[in-house]
């Protein structure tokens, strides 16, 4: 990039044809219009290429400024081996794509990375996390990470709930969106139903439910394949949807903290479940 640089190739702009189609990636309804969405930063565009070197999408094109691409020349490098274009954009072009208060200057141009429901849960899944209804795309994005972390075979975005190739949930996960199998639908009776389908026991997250993770692991509960529901961050889940589900636990809290937030919720129920099921 910088060779290129110093050959006189001028950067992008923000009025560049190329980056104002990109920026229309920005919003949800371009999105799923094009079928694609930038994945920003060094640790996004790094899984997002090897997610594209094991064949399972496409990363059509890399925007960077000049100083990303020194900082990130492996990148850089790794793209054009894959035959990405690798294009170089102006400071003020790479802050009119970015979602985040801090643009890192290094962007992918991607594929969308869900899959149909019945795809996204073949294979005898044993560890999914269905959000429902999760407005706030760093929550979801968190919650990404923590599934893959945990293990997870699936993320499901069910209902009214925030769209996982949000600029702000992409950079929250930290490149795990690219990892589980990743679908979104806005029927959750569907969702409950294909989860029962691949034999998986509906789990909710309720802070109001009787009975408790520890005893849930304490009588082996949590050993078998589990499809853990978490509602919003504000209300939770809803009693029509909870009336669906199979079972309902709430993390114990020992202290004074009047809750948990979504993230950390899901972190403690999806680790309790990886848990039982490597003891089994």
């Amino acid at each position: 990039m910088s060779k290129s640089h110093r050959s006189g190739v001028v950067p992008f702009t923000e009025r560049t044809p190329r980056i104002v189609a990109a920026r229309r990636l920005t919003r949800r309804q371009g999105r799923d219009r094009e079928g694609r969405f930038l994945a920003e930063g060094a640790q996004a565009v790094r899984e997002a290429l090897e997610w594209a070197r094991a064949g399972r999408g496409r990363v059509h094109e890399l925007f960077t400024t000049e100083l990303a691409a020194q900082r990130n020349a492996e990148l850089i490098d790794s793209a054009e081996r894959l035959g990405v274009p690798v294009s170089e954009v102006t400071d003020r072009a790479a802050e009119s794509l970015s979602e985040t208060v801090s643009p890192q200057g290094l962007l992918a141009l991607c594929d969308l990375v869900d899959q149909p429901l019945a795809t996204g849960l073949s294979g005898a899944p044993v560890l999914v996390a269905v959000l429902a209804g999760a407005s706030d795309p760093g929550n979801a994005g968190t919650v990404l990470r923590v599934a893959d972390a945990a293990g997870a075979d699936a993320v499901v975005f069910a209902g009214d709930t925030v769209d996982p190739h949000n600029g702000k949930c992409v950079r929250a996960s930290t490149g795990s969106l690219f990892h589980p199998a990743v679908s979104r639908s806005r029927e959750v009776g569907a969702v409950f139903a294909a989860c029962r389908a691949a034999g998986l026991r509906l789990v909710a997250a309720d802070g109001y439910a009787e009975h408790d993770l520890d005893q849930a692991a304490d009588s082996g509960e949590l050993a078998g394949p589990t499809a853990w529901v978490f509602g919003s961050e504000a209300h939770g889940l809803p009693d029509e949807l909870l009336a669906q589900v199979d079972g309902a636990l709430r993390v114990p809290i020992h202290g004074q903290a009047e809750s948990l937030n979504l993230a950390t919720a899901a972190a403690i129920c999806l680790y309790a479940s990886a848990r039982a099921q490597r003891a089994r």
